[in-house]
């Protein structure tokens, strides 16, 4: 269910790029009406405009509910023991060991060693 969503989002994601970038500005529109061709376009001069904004806010909507979805997605995994989780050994305990001294001699030895 999950690798539906994220496909439904991405493309969502695409053609909401898509749609924006093919819209004209509100400067566009001056001209439009001195000739520049937007009126011989496929859906006539105004009715690009409405359909693109249109299919652009809806497109949105679905982008919107699928991130929410998504989120909901990723907080309610449940979280599974790792590898390293699941190997847990309990080491017995151990006598510290000594401390060495900078000359690399255990301290226990180091009281013959000239300073």
């Amino acid at each position: 269910m999950e690798t539906v969503v994220w496909i439904i989002h991405v493309l969502a994601a695409l053609s909401v790029v898509g749609l924006v970038l093919m819209q004209h500005g509100k400067g566009a529109d001056m001209g439009a009406a001195f000739g520049s061709g937007a009126s011989g376009s496929l859906f006539g001069s105004s009715g690009s405009a409405n359909f693109l904004s249109r299919a652009t806010g809806i497109l949105a909507t679905v982008f919107f509910i699928t991130s929410l979805t998504l989120a909901y997605f990723s907080g309610t995994k449940t979280k599974s023991a790792g590898l390293m989780e699941s190997q847990k050994q309990v080491l017995p305990a151990t006598q510290p060991a000594a401390p060495v001294n900078p000359l690399g001699v255990p301290a226990s030895k180091a009281k013959d060693v000239p300073n």
